[in-house]
């Protein structure tokens, strides 16, 4: 028996479950397969975020992470998992540059990605580009707090409003993206009484990713829940240790190839007494 919903997910299905006092869990995601999984399991969001940088394509850091790979990956997972809400996440330099270059790939998201909402790294300084895309009809979470997108600009990943003046404008950061309209807040790496002060002076969900347990929503990325990463975050220790059932199923490949121990084969001949030949006229 699984827990794949019956009707889709929707931003309304999660605000019922915020105001029921619901926790809701999401993870990460990068192909159908995994993503039909994780429906089954019951996961009401995946996001395709652009971690696919590091963990799929072997990148370094999740800059590098192209806008069409995203998009591809993203409509993989929502095929994958159609009655999932699924959040594409906007890449390094596919939104900062233009305010039209950013609603038109929000867009592609929505409609080659198949994408619920859409994910941006921002500050209040982004509430005007926020307010644009909610004008266009398109749903946006904003990410606050650390974002690895800046991490060259920081000097490297950190957590985020660890001072009183620093949590002061996180949470003014985040009301004035409610104010331009995003749809829900994601906080990464910030102290827990920092995200619980955005949680109790804002109305919309709020997932937290190293953020404490008075978000609404968890996140981790998949890989480091199980345990497929060589180092993960404090915050996202693995409930699972699925790199060494691989390397052991992949060891006991190795062993049944070098004893040529594959199973009875599948395949035989077609008797070839019940096969008609076909006759060949002489070239005349």
């Amino acid at each position: 028996m699984t827990d794949t919903p019956s009707k889709p997910i929707t931003l309304r299905t999660l605000r019922r479950m915020v105001d029921a006092g619901e926790p809701f869990a999401c993870l990460t995601a990068y192909d159908a397969t995994t993503a039909r999984w994780l429906e089954r399991a019951g996961i009401p969001l995946l996001l395709v975020g652009d971690t696919a940088a590091e963990v799929i394509l072997g990148l370094p850091s999740t800059i590098h992470c192209p806008l069409d790979v995203l998009l591809a990956l993203t409509a993989a997972v929502k095929r994958g998992a159609p009655n999932t809400m699924v959040m594409g996440d906007m890449p390094f330099l596919s939104y900062q540059a233009d305010t039209a270059e950013a609603v038109r790939n929000a867009g592609r998201f929505l409609t080659e990605g198949l994408a619920d909402l859409v994910k941006l790294e921002v500050d209040g300084s982004w509430a005007p580009l926020v307010r644009t895309l909610d004008r266009a009809g398109i749903p946006v979470v904003a990410h606050i707090g650390s974002r690895p997108q800046r991490a060259k600009h920081d000097g490297g990943y950190r957590a985020a409003g660890r001072t009183q003046a620093q949590a002061n404008t996180l949470i003014e950061d985040a009301q004035r993206l409610e104010d331009a309209g995003a749809t829900m807040l994601l906080i990464e790496a910030v102290p827990a009484e920092v995200a619980a002060s955005i949680v109790e002076q804002t109305m919309i969900p709020v997932i937290g990713c190293g953020a404490g347990p008075a978000c609404h929503g968890q996140i981790v990325v998949l890989h480091d829940l199980l345990g497929l990463t060589d180092w993960q975050p404090a915050f996202a220790q693995p409930l699972g240790d699925l790199a060494q059932s691989l390397t052991n199923a992949a060891k006991a490949w190795i062993e049944h190839v070098e004893c040529r121990n594959l199973g009875d084969h599948p395949y035989t001949m077609i008797d070839t007494k019940q096969r008609k030949t076909a006759k060949i006229s002489p070239k005349g």
